[in-house]
């Protein structure tokens, strides 16, 4: 028995992390999230981050056509990977579960930290590609935004943008943004 103040005690499991196993974990304001079965833990992330994730979800929402959505921290599966977006914008009909299937995903965006920033360069991405999720946005706070599409299985940057001038994107649908 666990007296009070004490942490809690669990085991990993008896070979790959699977999406049921994130339900061990508290909501502590760490991102859990599973790679190819290994599990991956983003510490919390401070005020500022959630403030760029904020300004990206108001971007994206306000030029949404109807039916579409636009969520932010719903989770992707993806093979033997239970991915977290920062935001991620959903086709109409898609099912709306807490854990969505990659064929509903039309945009996934990462909001880079100095905690996530190999991360959201490297490896999500190519794990998004490999699922057929035709765009990805990578924000660098305060400097650039990234805009790539999916050719054949990899992203290609379609654009770099910096500053306040506006630039008029067509994917997810049509849209003007800034860097964040």
């Amino acid at each position: 028995m666990l007296s009070q103040g004490s942490p809690m005690r669990w085991t990993a499991p008896d070979g790959r992390w699977t999406e049921p196993d994130l339900h061990l974990f508290p909501q502590d304001g760490h991102r859990y999230e599973i790679l190819d079965g290994c599990l991956h833990v983003t510490p919390p992330l401070d005020r500022a981050h959630d403030g760029v994730v904020e300004a990206v979800v108001t971007a994206l929402r306000a030029a949404a056509p109807p039916d579409w959505w636009v969520c932010a921290r719903l989770g992707v599966e993806i093979d033997t990977s239970s991915l977290v977006p920062d935001v991620i914008v959903l086709r109409p009909r898609s099912s709306g579960a807490i854990w969505v299937d990659p064929a509903d995903v039309a945009l996934v965006v990462e909001v880079e930290s100095a905690e996530t920033r190999r991360y959201d360069r490297l490896l999500k991405p190519a794990v998004y590609a490999s699922a057929g999720i035709p765009a990805y946005w990578r924000v660098e706070p305060g400097a650039a935004m990234a805009v790539y599409t999916l050719d054949a299985d990899a992203y290609r940057q379609l654009e770099r943008i910096e500053g306040a001038e506006p630039v008029k994107l067509d994917a997810p649908y049509p849209i003007r943004v800034c860097a964040f």
